[in-house]
């Protein structure tokens, strides 16, 4: 007989993929079925627990070549972590432990996700976890090696990245640590940014990441950013629908307002959090932090007065950088932030637009090939940041936004010479 946990867990997960194969194109009809399969051959793992073996033949039989996700034995696991030793662990959330380790049969270096055995939010996410990273694949997704689901084992097998998470970085550096510098903020925030688009613009159906924050994005040692920890997503609404109605999860201080108070979700709710990660990514403040005055524990909070005041947002840099960082940068920065954190949500941008002004701030090659691609006019680059939702912000607030970007794209196309002669003369001072 199946436990009450595990007719959720099918209700929520089983449900949700049937949905997908009406939505979707038909095309993809084989890949979807396969992954309708393996949820269902997860759980059923409990009631047998020899049917590990039944995922790797039921991705032979498909035949799909997508599905590169690899199963494991904890047998496996174990070894390559020194049986979950001390000394491997590198990271504790809320569903489970991560552990560096190496794989035996190919000596490549992984991070493994233990998750907890004592709760429904663990086989969920696992389920979830599973499932949207064999479909997902992009630069700024973490890559899922593969997974073990022996007996009561849930473990997932990722890409080990050495630099850890945006919030090792960013909150709470010891003193020794040096600080990350204004360009690789921008960078990471330009990667976090491109993983949104992809998930909101190229996924079909949408989907909702649900759970973005600073400790959810993971680091490469060139500074790329990587998305992980699935297992909150949810399909985006399809068709005439205008979201999709789920119990509200995420962390506190990240999610959108209109999420909180009614459970209903949308893309715009991630552009949300994404306001929240990119102010934090300028003050090098926490989302939320206990440890400060009253009025300055909630980041959204307190940063919306100084939203409304250009000539105080040299107040909200981060005071590690020492005010090394373009004002010109500095605004526009905060400028994308504040758009992106609109209590309406219909006024918040889409992820596409924060890319592109994004592109222009970082001022990587990125900038070049946005100006090209066609979305090179200021005026077009604001307009497609507002829509014509904002049409009620009024003509002096037009102006002011599309000076905005318009001195954005200006300083971008001049960010990389600048950044290149200062990096050369720092090169020069050894």
């Amino acid at each position: 007989m199946i436990t009450n946990d595990k007719m959720v867990i099918s209700d929520i997960v089983l449900f949700s993929w049937a949905h997908a194969l009406v939505c979707v194109d038909f095309t993809l009809w084989p890949h979807l079925m396969l992954h309708f399969s393996l949820a269902q051959i997860i759980l059923n793992q409990r009631l047998q627990p020899e049917t590990t073996n039944n995922i790797k033949a039921a991705t032979k039989e498909t035949g799909n070549n997508n599905i590169a996700a690899q199963t494991f034995t904890f047998r496996d696991l174990a070894t390559a972590t020194k049986n979950f030793r001390q000394e491997c662990l590198v990271g504790e959330g809320g569903f489970g432990r991560v552990y560096k380790g190496r794989l035996e049969s190919s000596g490549q270096v992984v991070a493994v996700k233990q998750l907890d055995r004592n709760g429904l939010q663990g086989n969920r996410e696992f389920l979830v976890e599973v499932l949207m990273l064999s479909l997902l694949h992009h630069p700024n997704l973490v890559n899922l090696i593969g997974y073990c689901a022996d007996g009561e084992q849930r473990l997932l097998v990722y890409e080990y990245l050495a630099l850890g998470s945006l919030e090792d970085h960013l909150l709470d550096i010891p003193p020794n640590q040096k600080p990350l510098d204004w360009f690789s903020r921008m960078k990471i925030a330009l990667g976090a940014a491109k993983g949104l688009e992809y998930l909101h613009d190229k996924a079909n159906p949408p989907v909702i990441y649900r759970d973005l924050k600073s400790s959810n994005i993971l680091l490469d040692k060139e500074f790329n950013a990587k998305l992980s920890d699935f297992g909150l997503a949810k399909l985006g609404p399809v068709g005439d629908k205008t979201h999709v109605s789920s119990r509200v999860m995420g962390t506190y201080g990240y999610c959108a307002p209109e999420y909180q108070r009614t459970g209903q979700l949308t893309v715009k709710s991630d552009v949300y959090s994404f306001g929240v990660v990119l102010l934090e990514l300028i003050t090098g403040r926490s989302a939320v932090d206990t440890t400060r005055p009253n009025e300055e524990q909630n980041l959204t909070s307190w940063a919306l007065p100084i939203f409304k005041d250009p000539n105080r947002y040299p107040e909200l840099a981060d005071p590690l950088l020492k005010g090394d960082f373009p004002v010109r940068g500095l605004n526009q920065a905060v400028a994308v932030a504040a758009m992106c954190l609109q209590e309406e949500p219909l006024a918040r941008p889409l992820m596409t637009d924060v890319v592109i002004a994004l592109s222009f701030l970082w001022g990587g090659t990125e900038a070049g090939s946005a100006a090209v691609s066609g979305a090179s006019s200021p005026t077009s680059i604001y307009d497609k940041m507002i829509g014509a939702n904002g049409s009620h912000r009024g003509e002096d607030s037009l102006r002011e936004r599309q000076q905005a970007v318009a001195e954005a794209m200006e300083w971008g196309s001049n960010s990389r010479h600048n950044n290149t002669r200062s990096r050369a003369s720092s090169f020069s001072s050894f």
